[in-house]
């Protein structure tokens, strides 16, 4: 199996291939913490007391992951809802995920509709 020649990082660091230079981990961590500085805490986006309850009585009756199949742990807005009451609330705009494809699967496609 052919391996990939290490690359030059814009730092000047010789990073092996496949993994990231300390430098780019570092400015990823940066960017992260000042997003969190400015975003809202999760209760006052809408996920308190009431929201678990619904969130667990959802769970019990949809188990699966609509993507693959496996038990879900999360609950996911089809839609975003970005702060609007109405749509965060409407079950059907609900949809139960697994952490893999909630973390994954779905963020990349939020970014990408972000994009377009």
């Amino acid at each position: 199996m052919p391996f990939a020649p290490p690359r030059l990082c814009s730092c000047g660091n010789i990073v092996p291939s496949g993994e990231r230079c300390a430098c780019q981990i570092a400015s990823d961590h940066a960017r992260k913490a000042r997003h969190d500085r400015s975003r809202p805490s999760a209760r006052q986006r809408g996920y308190n007391t009431e929201w678990q309850k619904a969130r667990a009585a959802y769970l019990i009756a949809h188990p699966h992951c609509v993507m693959c199949g496996k038990p879900a742990s999360h609950i996911d807005h089809i839609i975003p809802h970005r702060g609007d009451d109405a749509l965060f609330w409407d079950r059907n705009n609900w949809q139960p995920l697994c952490a893999h494809h909630h973390n994954s699967t779905k963020q990349r496609e939020e970014r990408r509709q972000a994009q377009a």
